[in-house]
């Protein structure tokens, strides 16, 4: 357990509109059980990676199909003031671009997709970094897997935030007031490691008012009977449950297989944002990130497994801005081969996605969620499993938390907000009758020779 540490009474009022209208009502719990399906699938598997559109990433791949494979789109973008760029082949190395809730929601421009040339990394004197795609040789693991397996092209994030949220609400399916923007330090204070509750670090979050106050970027707990129920200081902030606690009472077990606080990646580390996991026993089921592997191959995998970005083997792996894209792809590639050759692979779901936009072009408007809040840009996703429907594509519209719902419904878990409960849950990507699929080999390859990737930082966005 961490050290409580002295409390401030710094607070800011912030009053941007792109901050408020980032957000809508948080949802509010929802206490029906969700109804199981009949299947085999005893683990699920998410391996959550850093900052990828899908335009960006499988759009090219998409279109080499004749007819189409999915809604790709990799031509000319018609911007805002009515320039016409045509979109290029992206470098290994991912360009850097801005993705904070503002440059996410000036790129949407209120659905009309036409504002990317207004956030930072994507001007005319960047190079339009953000109007770039991927070609099939450049990520080849995720383009094999999804011919072969299921690919979804309507599935969007569940906030146009930036990774803090990303990570927030793939586990507690909301960003519980807050605005999703990456927290930073509170100038009173020392900062700890990573964004979470050990990290001493502030975020926007709005109130009832609907004013946006830098607040501990912490979810607390109340019931653990520690000071301001987790975070540095008292914080209005409430408290919600996350996928951790649903399959803890469902005596489930669970991973995150993520980076430890020694390491720049542990701002990626989801739990340490939840004070009922960083400051109780659950804390003890955060492994390093390339156990994955070992645990895949002695078949030892959690009912529930979320695979974040991390230092050994995985370093260099997010496919983060700055970083190589194909390193990363050669990541996905080994962990998936772990599980393809090992004795879960039978009752295996293997979910692939990003957990924001990054922020690259996308020409799909993304719509809201069931409790008003506003998604943000269409991401990648490729589910792989003995049991999906052999090359398929699924376009029926999801969201991030759909992975939530398909996790519930599998395991007869209650839903943890009305975002979750009202998600489609890839129910059409599957068929339990069918005769299994096979795995699919996977390769390694290197970088460029001599290309420069970005060195770890403090403070990744």
């Amino acid at each position: 357990m961490r050290k409580q540490v002295r409390r401030s009474s710094w607070r800011r009022a912030a009053g941007a509109a792109a901050v408020l209208a980032a957000l809508g009502t948080a949802g509010s719990q929802i206490s029906t059980r969700a109804s199981t399906f009949a299947s085999p699938i005893q683990h699920v598997v998410v391996i959550y990676q850093e900052n990828h559109s899908f335009d960006e990433t499988l759009g090219y791949w998409c279109n080499t199909f004749s007819p189409a494979r999915c809604d790709g789109f990799t031509g000319a973008v018609r911007l805002k003031d009515g320039v016409v760029v045509l979109m290029k082949q992206s470098p290994d190395v991912v360009p850097e671009v801005d993705h904070s809730v503002s440059s996410q929601k000036k790129a949407i421009d209120a659905g009309r997709m036409d504002g990317w040339d207004q956030i930072e990394g994507c001007t005319l004197d960047d190079g339009y970094g953000c109007l770039t795609y991927y070609v099939p040789g450049q990520i080849p693991n995720l383009t094999h897997l999804a011919a072969h397996f299921a690919v979804s092209d309507r599935t969007f994030s569940m906030a146009d935030s930036p990774s803090w949220g990303g990570h927030l609400y793939a586990v507690a399916a909301t960003t519980d007031g807050f605005t999703g923007e990456n927290p930073v330090a509170d100038p009173s204070i020392r900062p700890g490691p990573g964004w979470g509750c050990d990290s001493n670090k502030q975020t926007y979050w709005v109130n009832s008012s609907k004013q946006a106050l830098f607040e501990p970027s912490c979810v607390p707990d109340p019931s653990l009977h520690i000071a301001n129920g987790g975070a540095y200081e008292a914080t209005p902030v409430r408290y919600v449950p996350t996928i951790m606690d649903r399959l803890k009472s469902a005596r489930l077990s669970w991973r995150l297989y993520t980076a430890d606080s020694s390491q720049s990646e542990y701002v990626w580390a989801t739990c340490p944002s939840f004070a009922e996991c960083l400051d109780t026993p659950q804390q003890r089921n955060l492994v390093p990130t390339d156990q994955v592997i070992s645990d895949a191959n002695a078949g030892t995998l959690p009912n529930f497994s979320l695979v974040l970005p991390g230092g050994g083997a995985a370093a260099g792996a997010s496919q983060h801005n700055g970083t190589s894209m194909v390193t990363g792809d050669s990541w996905i590639g080994k962990v998936v081969s772990a599980v393809e050759n090992g004795p879960d692979w039978s009752s295996t779901a293997i979910f692939i996605t990003y957990d924001d936009c990054g922020c690259f072009y996308d020409h799909v408007a993304p719509g809201t969620n069931p409790d008003g809040s506003h998604q943000g840009p269409r991401m990648p996703l490729v589910i792989v499993s003995p049991y999906v429907r052999a090359g398929h594509t699924d376009s029926t519209v999801a969201t991030t938390l759909s992975i939530l719902a398909f996790t519930e419904h599998a395991f007869g878990l209650s839903p943890l907000s009305s975002n979750d409960a009202k998600a489609y849950n890839y129910s059409g990507s599957f068929n339990y009758s069918q005769t299994p699929l096979a795995p699919v080999p996977m390769v390694q390859i290197a970088p460029p020779r001599g290309e420069v990737v970005m060195p770890p930082l403090d403070d990744p966005t």
